[in-house]
Formats: structure tokens, sequence, C-alpha cells
């Protein structure tokens, strides 16, 4: 199984951007993005499609392991991120999908446009099938852990360790408030889209200033 610590790849822990170490490709392609000490932090909360590409082979079982921190933006009651994976291809700039991939997004929403949405706290997976096409595969109401979004515990960073075996489908999202990471959503991709194989993954925002780092 490979694992994936997601920034440790991207900005080292404590070294610059661009200082002389060996990097996987990767762009800045949308938002605002700057480096402090191991995090990296997307500035603006009015980007709707902000994100970095990342260039990482993946194939077989993969684990993403990383942190999130809220740093502000979701004042008006919207915001959300997500982890584009097994990607083909990427756009380097302002884009709804990510080449053909899949999309695991959490998002925060009091007044959603779409029906297939829950208001609040929710889920979702999208299929992407190029930079601007896109559809929902599953959604979920996670508004049991509404009451988490409290000011001290938006303050802290959340964990999050995702598990996918491309060779069959299972994805594992663990629940980040289990220390043991005995308990997960799960769900299959459909069948006929796999073996799962691709070169890139893209972290993405909306809405919402946050800040990620590798999980230690």
């Amino acid at each position: 199984m490979k694992r994936f610590v997601f920034f440790l790849l991207v900005i080292g822990i404590g070294v610059s951007l661009f200082a002389q170490i060996q990097l996987p490709e990767h762009r800045f392609a949308s938002g605002d993005w700057s480096v402090s000490g191991d995090r990296a932090y997307q500035n603006d909360a009015n980007a709707r499609l902000a994100k970095v590409n990342i260039k990482v082979p993946q194939s077989g079982s993969m684990l993403y392991e990383f942190n999130v921190r809220y740093e502000s933006g979701a004042e008006d009651g919207q915001g959300g991120f997500g982890l584009h994976i097994f990607a083909d291809n990427v756009y380097n700039g302002p884009s709804w999908g990510s080449g053909n991939s899949y999309l695991l997004w959490l998002n925060y929403d009091e007044n959603p446009l779409s029906n297939a949405i829950p208001k609040g706290l929710s889920g979702q997976v999208y299929r992407s099938y190029t930079n601007s096409w896109m559809e929902l595969v599953h959604s979920i109401d996670l508004n049991q852990f509404e009451d988490l979004l409290t000011t001290d515990n938006l303050a802290e960073a959340v964990s999050f360790t995702i598990w996918v075996n491309g060779d069959t489908g299972e994805v594992r999202i663990y629940d980040p408030t289990d220390p043991y990471l005995a308990t997960y959503y799960y769900f299959n991709i459909d069948k006929k889209d796999v073996p799962l194989k691709g070169d890139w993954v893209a972290l993405r925002t909306n809405g919402i200033k946050l800040s990620f780092a590798p999980e230690q």
C-alpha cells in the first residue's frame, strides 16, 4: 500500500516551497496560496475554485493522510474543501472538475442550491469526467457532527485519513473523531471505472480560508 502524507510531499516539514529539495511536480492553480512552516494556506475566502495540483502516481491501494484547520471565511454560512484522487490530467487554472477523477468533498452550506445536498454539514462524492463536467455520485448528511463546529474546535487542526483500493473501488473515509480509526464512511466506486489509475491529486477549497499540513 502506498502512503501519501499529503503536504509532506509538497512543501516538506518547515521548508520553503522554493527550497532546493526534491518535490513532485505541483502548481497552486487558483486561489491565493502561501506557505508558513509546515502549513500551506489558502487565503482567499472568495475563491470558489481554489486548488493545488500535485503530480503523484496512484494505483492499487492508496492511503491519504493530512490535517486541515479552519482559518476564516464561513461567516456567510457556506464553505467546503475536497480532494480529487486518481486524476489522469489537471488544468492549471480555475476549473470545476479535474480530468478523469473522483472528488471527495466535505461541505457546509446553510442554504444549498441543490436538493441533493443536505442543509448544514454534509459529504459528497463526485465523478469528474473533464475539467468542466462532474456528476454527483453519493451525498450523505453529517449534521450529527455539527455540534462539533464550535469556536474552540475550529481553532484546532482536524486529521483526515482516507484509504482507497484502486483495484476494487472500495473507499474508506475514516471518522476524524475516532482516535482508533475504527469507524468510517464506506462506499464502492462503480465497477466499470476500476481499476483506478492516475498521476495527479488536486486539493481544493470553496469559499473558505483553510490551511493544510502533513499528518505527523
